[in-house]
């Protein structure tokens, strides 16, 4: 059997005052999500923040009691594919009405990525809205497993043989999909199987957007500790500009020894916190 170890530390960056990132790391259902809030007066980190809370809260709920879900069940997906997705969907609606109500928060959104290891599957779930990415490092090479919502990928998308010319003419970091935009949303969601030794990178583009795909590679298939391996990636955000608050949750699959199931006493110092709960700092 293999099991999830995880990390996550967020930083506000060089150029930004406030930190409106957010992330979770929730061992008791090895689920783990970064939200990249986005809205005037300190509304993205609200809108981030009801992400991560939202979900964790319905992972809480729907795992001790019988509720109906406020959401169709899909019967082509498993039962965690629904949760995960249905989660999202819930944190949708909760920013959504929020901005609605309140004129301070008005049009505020925010992207989220999350992952969930499933121990009986052995599968990691990932769903996605924006451009906040999950990477997969594992024997040395990195793929992206996500597809940023943003303009110039939907472009791409109708239009492959755009010219660079074309392409750098498209406005950048605009993103066409997020939490809290409409009171609904469609949520990308993959499975992965994963092998022993893979680290999942789950991070904002406060991350992806200050350093390559092969610097990230490079750190975390050379960090052995996924904390370490966090601060060694926002410290390299930073050293490139540190333009964005920057936000990095990794996810080491490794074999469970036996002896010592059920018994990890690093996690919570892992987590970056003493509850691991969501944290935005």
């Amino acid at each position: 059997m293999m099991r999830a170890v995880a990390a996550g530390l967020s930083d506000v960056g060089l150029q930004r005052e406030h930190n409106e990132d957010s992330f979770v790391v929730l061992k008791e259902f090895d689920l783990f999500v970064v939200a990249d809030g986005m809205g005037g007066h300190r509304a993205g980190d609200v809108a981030s923040r009801i992400a991560t809370e939202t979900i964790s809260e319905f992972f809480r709920t729907t795992a001790t009691e019988d509720i109906t879900w406020p959401f169709h069940f899909d019967t082509s997906l498993s039962e965690e594919e629904n949760r995960l997705l249905t989660g999202i969907r819930v944190a949708n609606r909760q920013i959504f009405d929020r901005s609605t109500r309140s004129r301070e928060y008005h049009g505020m959104g925010t992207t989220v990525v999350s992952a969930m290891f499933s121990p009986t599957q052995q599968r990691m779930y990932i769903g996605h809205v924006g451009d906040s990415r999950c990477y997969r490092v594992r024997n040395g090479e990195i793929a992206l497993l996500t597809r940023d919502h943003s303009l110039v990928n939907d472009y791409l998308l109708a239009m492959p043989d755009l010219t660079d010319e074309q392409k750098s003419e498209l406005p950048k970091n605009v993103i066409t999909r997020a939490l809290g935009m409409q009171d609904s949303v469609v949520v990308d969601l993959q499975r992965d199987e994963p092998q022993s030794g893979d680290v999942y990178v789950l991070c904002s583009d406060g991350l992806s957007g200050m350093v390559s795909d092969d610097d990230i590679r490079i750190i975390v298939a050379g960090t052995s500790d996924v904390r370490e391996a966090c601060r060694r990636l926002i410290f390299r955000a930073n050293e490139r500009g540190g333009e964005d608050n920057i936000t990095a949750v990794l996810v080491k699959i490794e074999q469970e020894d036996l002896g010592e199931a059920n018994t990890d006493p690093s996690f919570r110092v892992l987590a970056n916190g003493a509850d691991g709960g969501p944290k935005s700092s």
